[in-house]
């Protein structure tokens, strides 16, 4: 797989930390230049900095609100202009707030539709402007199980990516022809990243407050529950999604579109 990515050019959403950032420098490991484009501009910069120091690769920060179309229009000419090309798209930025339904504040509700769908059509409508005059490329989305099985006090992120599997298999038969590729990795529990473990606003204490685990009393509670859910007793890993990122973007995978790839243990397993 290295070897079929040397060269190759790639623009990863929401890269300037977390998963986004660890996929950002795994591509760049793999030959891939890569634009690390978010939301905090300083942040991109820094990280693409850090992943070019890293990796030897070239790495630039760019800013983008996948939520505004001039933006992520802008993103895309300037990573074509900069480069001459753009081979693969990692659609990673998302937002997530869990609340029950009868308590759901409309506007976070709507919030994280615009961001986690509407944001991914967006990049998937540039990223095939210029993959369509290309005749090639491979479009990826960090979905995830939610968007398999829906989630008790979490529907406003179970919906949108939900949403984001039937957006991603309709660019995967509208751009087929054009030898255009359009895939989702749906990952697991990430129970070690800041996603999870940010003691503010992660997902264990989200999930905490919005009683998603009958019975906790505290983060552990939470941690416990969700690891013996998954069959082999671990949560997901970065490396375990950078794996399928790497595949999917690879030639390694080119008979392959319309997939939502689970990445989660065993939990999840159509």
């Amino acid at each position: 797989m290295t070897a079929s990515l040397a060269g190759k050019v790639a623009v990863v959403t929401g890269g300037a930390q977390g998963l986004g950032r660890a996929i950002s420098e795994r591509l760049a490991k793999e030959g891939c230049a890569v634009v690390v484009a978010d939301l905090n501009e300083p942040g991109a910069k820094e990280a693409a900095a850090a992943v070019a120091k890293a990796t030897g690769a070239r790495v630039v920060g760019a800013k983008v609100d996948v939520t505004r179309e001039a933006e992520v229009e802008k993103l895309f000419v300037d990573a074509e202009r900069a480069f001459g090309r753009v081979d693969v798209v990692v659609s990673n930025a998302g937002i997530l707030i869990a609340e029950p339904i009868a308590e759901a504040d409309a506007e976070k509700w709507r919030a994280v539709m615009t961001v986690n769908l509407f944001g991914y059509f967006l990049v998937t409508k540039h990223a095939c402007r210029i993959m369509k005059k290309q005749r090639s490329g491979s479009i990826i989305q960090i979905n995830s199980k939610s968007g398999k099985k829906g989630s008790a006090a979490n529907s406003a992120y179970a919906a949108s990516k939900f949403g984001g599997v039937g957006h991603t298999q309709s660019v995967a038969l509208e751009m087929a022809k054009y030898n255009v590729r359009c895939n989702a990795v749906c990952p697991g529990n990430l129970l070690d990243s800041p996603l999870w473990t940010d003691p503010d606003k992660g997902l264990f204490v989200q999930y905490l407050r919005a009683g998603k685990v009958p019975g906790a009393t505290d983060v552990a509670d939470v941690r416990k529950a969700y690891v013996d859910q998954v069959p082999m007793k671990r949560g997901c890993a970065y490396d375990d999604v950078c794996d399928a990122v790497v595949f999917l973007a690879s030639d390694a995978s080119a008979y392959i579109t319309g997939l939502a790839l689970s990445v989660t243990g065993g939990q999840e397993m159509n």
